[in-house]
């Protein structure tokens, strides 16, 4: 897929992946509620106390049932920041008991996060004084049950009451866990199919044993992130200073001079970033030096920033 690159320079904000993990015993829900403890309303707590804000809602990766716990899951969010990272990241944890940031990637904004996922990954830990079926039972019925199915037994009313119940899954039973692999889950599907194939029952298995183990994206988001590069900022300056013909350092040496940091966009572009108010300067009269340095370098993105960190 081509990068929509025009759309980025139109815009100051970006999107950010918040890798979070968090103990889902400690929450009502996933999603906001009224006066109740949920995975979202504690994430957009301690981001108010931070003064970081963002546009329109928090998009997720996986929304965990109840008591269900996360290793990983991600939040998305388009916003105007431009702070550090990494600091924002320690704050944030200082001030969450239960929820934590594992880290936080920059791409691009606006995006449908949900359609972003290949696939979730999840891991049923039941206590083994509790299964009744044999081994080889459990074995054949994760089997029979892999692959892509309607799995509107494996749900409940809320679930039937979706459009799509055709779901693919793959599972796998080893060290006494449940493992259950697939690009999207039907309410309470992971739980069902649980005590389905360790008890024969098809009543949910309590959430409190469940967890959100890993998120996969597609490549297409992957070739999306946004890095800082300073090697390739040293070496834009140094081939500036040392390759530029005569009647073009004039023209660019001084303006590569004043870029302030470079980000790069997967392997497909690299954001120059010049002081508030040098955009137009930078780029050109008629674009003639983006153009040269594009030339040169591939696809680039011209943005301001106000302070660097």
């Amino acid at each position: 897929m081509k990068l929509n690159l025009r759309a980025l320079e139109k815009t100051e904000k970006f999107g950010f992946m918040f890798y979070i993990s968090y103990e889902g015993t400690k929450f009502h829900c996933f999603d906001e509620m009224t006066d109740k403890n949920t995975v979202k309303g504690a994430f957009k707590n301690s981001m108010e106390k931070l003064k970081f804000t963002w546009a329109k809602g928090v998009q997720q990766a996986g929304r965990t049932d109840a008591k269900v716990s996360a290793n990983e899951n991600i939040l998305y969010v388009s916003s105007l920041y431009s702070g550090n990272l990494e600091n924002l990241k320690k704050e944030f944890n200082k001030i969450s008991e239960f929820l934590k940031i594992k880290e936080i990637v920059k791409t691009f904004p606006n995006l449908v996060f949900p359609d972003m996922i290949e696939s979730r990954e999840y891991i049923y830990s039941y206590p083994k004084n509790k299964i009744k079926n044999t081994i080889d039972e459990i074995e054949k019925r994760c089997l029979e049950n892999s692959g892509t199915h309607d799995v509107s037994k494996f749900t409940d009313r809320k679930g039937l009451e979706l459009k799509e119940h055709m779901r693919t899954v793959t599972i796998n039973y080893s060290e006494g866990k449940l493992n259950f692999l697939g690009s999207s889950f039907m309410p309470k599907q992971v739980r069902i199919m649980a005590n389905y194939i360790l008890n024969d029952n098809f009543e949910p298995l309590p959430g409190k044993y469940l967890t959100l183990e890993k998120i996969y994206l597609k490549d297409e988001l992957k070739n999306m992130f946004i890095v800082l590069n300073k090697e390739i900022l040293d070496k834009v300056k140094i081939e500036a200073d040392t390759t530029l013909k005569p009647e073009e350092k004039l023209e660019i040496q001084f303006l590569v001079h004043s870029i302030l940091k470079v980000e790069k966009i997967g392997d497909s572009a690299l954001i120059f970033y010049v002081k508030k108010g040098k955009r137009s300067d930078f780029v050109g009269k008629n674009g003639n030096v983006i153009k040269k340095l594009k030339n040169k370098y591939g696809n680039i993105v011209v943005r301001e920033m106000e302070k660097f960190w």
